[in-house]
This record gives C-alpha cells, structure tokens and sequence, in this order.
C-alpha cells in the first residue's frame, strides 16, 4: 500500500496539529492516517465516537505495519497521534461546540482539512432550515474556519486550509443565483441531486476564492482538490435510486483507492513547495481550470453574504465585519 502513493513523504513535528473532518472512514480516513504516520497531531472531527475509535485502531494497526516495512516517510516513533472530537456538520450547534471545545484546549492549529460530505442527498432540511448538501457539504465547515481561523493565524507561518471539493462542481445550476440555494423552488420528486451536489461543491471553490482574497497578507492559505472518482460510502446518500447504485458499482471498476483518492489532499497539505501557493484547484495533484462561475467575484461575494445571514446566530460581530462582502 505505501508504494502506490507519491506525495512528498517529509517528516512533521508532532507539535503540528491538523483536523479533519469526517476522518473515520474513505478518504478522510486515509487522509488522517497518513497526517498522523508522517508525525502530525491529528483530530477526528466527525459525528460517531464509536466509528471513529474503531478507525484509530485501525491506524494504529496500519501504522505498526507500515512502520515494521520501513515506509518512507513514516514516523518511528512507538505510536501516532490520533483522536477524536465529536463534529455533527447537520448542526450549526454541534460546530459551534466543536469549535469552542478546540479553542478552550489551548492547541494551536496548523492545519484544517475539510473532507466530510455527502452526495446526491435527496431533499431534506437540517434543524438550522438549511438544504443538507449545502450545510454539510460547505456552510457548517466555513463556520469552523471562521472560528478557527485566529488560532491558524497564532500557529507558524505556514498554516492550510483544504477544501476537498469536486470536478462536480462543474455541474451546478445555471444561470446561479444565491435565491436557488436552499432548493425551496423544488420537492423531493422532483430536486435535481446531481445539480444541488454540484452546487455544494462549487460553493467549497468560491470560498476558496473569498477567502484568499481577505488572507493575502496572512500567513494562512486555502486550496481546493478534487479526489476523482474513489471507491467510498458515498452511495449512503442515493440508496433510494437504484439506477444509481447499480451505475456506481459498475463505476467501481474504474475507480481509485481511498489511499489513492487522499493523495491530492495529502499533497496540497504536506508538500513544502505549496507553501505560500493560494487559489489554486488540484486534481492528480496537478493544478486545473476551475468553472467560469467558481472564478466570478459577483458570484463569490453573493454566496458569502448570504452564508454570514444563515450563520448569524453563530457569529459574532468581529467575524461578521471582518468577512462582510468587500
């Protein structure tokens, strides 16, 4: 397994602190595994503590074997760092807590990688009156990098926020209007999933985008990846169409790992030579053309000022002003 992947294999002090979100399974799985093999502090941030100790058992295990086999790059330390923090991203609460838990620890936090999603949900709200691809997939991770973002500007002067987004997010609704957002115009028949995943993904891309823009000067920087196609329990979210399931398992064949498939991440946050690097889109960890409408600043500034409305009640005045459409 560790000779498939070719991301730089550099050593990281374990003073390093990296969070990712959804780490207990797929790509996220193997995205913390590897933080936490190359030496790195690393959190779990996802719903189930119990999933998530069964994975770090796991890491454990696959960190003794990697490490008796000599892998390049793996720490030879007696074990890696690895915990969990509970995160519910369908709870603007949860975040909020998860954030405060982090802050009061004291820990600095050198980098945030945003992972979890979910894809072709059908129509549903969370408790925040949110579409749930939308908050899951981008406006409940945004909250925590507004919350985390003065401890990421306290911790080094190379600090990373990944968004792990999709080529999908070339397949949004067209012509895009923040009004469209929460899917209100449609019902569960017909709410076209494919669009609002695209949607949610391109909303990943144009946060990227905003936030560069008011981070220049700062010591931190956001990328987006794309994964491709990963063998995942992404079809948790369309086990209702079975068109759809039986068109992933024949995609399976054609798929990556999700050792292969956390490559891109795990080079946009360890590779040396990115430092500094912002507004950038990876995908096969090569930089590629994001779509028109990722790119447009109208586009960027209407979507975050329409997330800092559906954020208002977990956010304070300072981060309002501070992130208010410029």
């Amino acid at each position: 397994m560790g000779g498939k992947i070719s991301f730089p294999r550099i050593p990281i002090s374990k003073d390093r602190v990296v969070v990712v979100t959804g780490g207990n399974t797929g790509i996220g799985y193997e995205t913390a595994k590897w933080m936490a093999m190359l030496g790195s502090s690393v959190i779990i941030a996802c719903r189930s503590e119990k999933r998530a100790l069964e994975a770090i058992a796991r890491m454990k295990s696959d960190f003794q074997r990697e490490k008796e086999q000599k892998t390049e790059g793996v720490t030879q330390t007696d074990n890696i760092s690895v915990e969990f923090m509970k995160l519910d991203l369908s709870s603007l609460e949860s975040t909020k807590e998860f954030t405060d838990q982090f802050i009061d620890s004291g820990r600095q936090l050198n980098t945030l990688i945003c992972n979890a999603g979910i894809a072709f949900h059908p129509l549903e709200y969370t408790e925040d009156g949110n579409e749930t691809m939308f908050q899951v997939n981008y406006l409940s991770q945004l909250l925590l990098t507004f919350h985390l973002l003065p401890i990421m500007k306290r911790s080094g002067d190379d600090s990373r926020i990944i968004l792990v987004s999709s080529y999908g997010h070339t397949v949004h609704s067209t012509p895009f209007t923040v009004d469209k957002i929460q899917g209100k115009q449609h019902n569960a028949d017909n709410f076209p999933r494919f669009k609002y995943y695209g949607n949610s993904k391109l909303y990943q891309i144009l946060q990227m985008y905003f936030m560069n823009r008011r981070l220049a000067d700062s010591n931190v920087c956001v990328l987006s990846v794309h994964p491709g196609l990963v063998d995942t329990e992404v079809t948790r979210g369309f086990q209702d169409i079975k068109w759809m399931t039986w068109g992933w398992k024949i995609g399976r064949v054609f798929s990556k790992s999700p050792v292969e498939g956390a490559e891109c991440t795990l080079n946009a946050a360890v590779n040396p030579a990115l430092k500094g690097v912002r507004d950038v889109y990876y995908q096969d960890c090569k930089p590629k053309n994001t779509h028109d409408d990722a790119r447009n600043k109208d586009i960027q500034e209407s979507v975050l000022e329409y997330s800092l409305s559906r954020l208002n009640e977990f956010i304070t005045d300072d981060i309002r002003n501070e992130w208010k459409t410029k």
